[in-house]
């Protein structure tokens, strides 16, 4: 049996292929046609959802303040459909109203794409009288969803770890959110593919358990894509995921061999080697191996990082840096430190290359 609900909209002209509209309807009434869709991830890796996780003293602020006799609350709630909504002129083409009906056969159709911890707090407060006012609108697809969901939050700080899981879901959108895009994806790759060195080691919004951040390796991704190995891929994703999510998985495959005491059981506290300064410049080091050997997989990695053992200090003791000694946990994730150990160690793979070959 069809369960459809009914109300009276305003409708803005503003896009035709994404009809906004507005209207005021009681929180009970909210609950039933729209829910929170959070962003995690299937078992075989796949996004899903958009939402951060919910603030729990934010909710609780929100509701004790609804819970008053005086609260009101002008801030709209925005919701977006994909199926299970339709509008209908009311008064003739010319006007602003318009019925709005929705389908509840299958449930809530509508997600909130903006004011999840108000509408949680609405949720806890149980059926008092309170209207709100909605924003919605309808669109065609879940990439478009997810855009205006980017778009709208902008404003306000948003995970940056989200936002970039996102990305690669999403086109379309400002340029300063596209170029990371493609270090995004690739990322993603990395966490979640079988055969992947780093797979469930990468720390993303949908896998706080990982130890490596996210937005670490999309900073070496994004310098070998610009200057590095990656750059003759760069223009195109199928290439790119092929070739780079195996460049990089069988580099790191190398990295866990040979400095197997600096990275197994270990988190970035108690190893520089996991830390942003660490992973970072051994991106350095690994476009160095590409460039002076030619290495792409584990076996010629491992042979080039072996002229580094010994010659670190990821877990104890000092680095020397010219005159200057560094205790091994002194080093930070901030530009200066990341230059300064990147340099080093491509200085003494270099040294390390010269002697070997002329010793042979």
């Amino acid at each position: 049996m069809t369960e459809k609900i009914e109300f009276d909209v305003l409708v803005p002209r503003q896009n035709a292929a994404v009809p906004v509209f507005t209207f005021a309807a009681k929180a009970s009434d909210v609950r039933r046609i729209a829910r929170i869709e959070r962003a995690g991830r299937d078992a075989g890796g796949v996004l899903s959802g958009f939402q951060r996780p919910q603030i729990a003293a934010h909710i609780r602020e929100i509701r004790d303040y609804l819970e008053k006799p005086s609260a009101i609350l002008p801030n709209p709630i925005v919701v977006a459909f994909t199926a299970g909504a339709s509008l209908q002129s009311v008064d003739g083409a010319g006007s602003g109203i318009q019925r709005l009906t929705i389908d509840l056969s299958d449930g809530a159709p509508g997600l909130i794409v903006d004011g999840q911890q108000r509408f949680t707090a609405l949720n806890e407060i149980g059926d008092r009288d309170f209207e709100l006012l909605v924003s919605g609108f309808i669109c065609d697809s879940a990439e478009e969803l997810q855009r205006q969901f980017i778009l709208i939050n902008n404003t306000r700080p948003l995970p940056k770890a989200l936002v970039y899981e996102l990305l690669p879901q999403v086109s379309d959108l400002p340029l300063r959110m596209s170029n990371r895009s493609q270090a995004a994806l690739l990322t993603e790759a990395l966490n979640y593919r079988a055969d992947s060195s780093l797979r469930g080691l990468i720390r993303q919004q949908t896998n706080p358990k990982g130890i490596i951040r996210d937005t670490v390796l999309q900073r070496l991704i994004m310098g070998s894509l610009t200057d590095g190995a990656l750059r003759l891929h760069a223009g195109d994703d199928r290439t790119l995921m092929e070739n780079g999510t195996r460049l990089i998985s069988e580099y790191f495959h190398a990295v866990q061999g040979v400095f197997e005491k600096d990275w197994k059981g270990r988190t970035p506290k108690d190893s520089r080697l996991l830390h942003g300064a660490g992973i970072i410049a051994m991106g350095y080091v690994m476009e160095a191996l590409h460039v002076m050997t030619g290495a792409t997989d584990r076996e010629e990695f491992a042979d080039g990082l072996r002229l580094l053992r010994g010659k670190t200090a990821w877990t104890e003791g000092e680095w020397t840096f010219g005159g200057e000694r560094r205790r091994w946990n002194g080093l930070q994730n901030v530009p200066s430190d990341i230059r300064q150990l990147s340099l080093h160690l491509v200085q003494v793979l270099k040294r390390g290359l010269a002697e070997r070959e002329q010793a042979a």
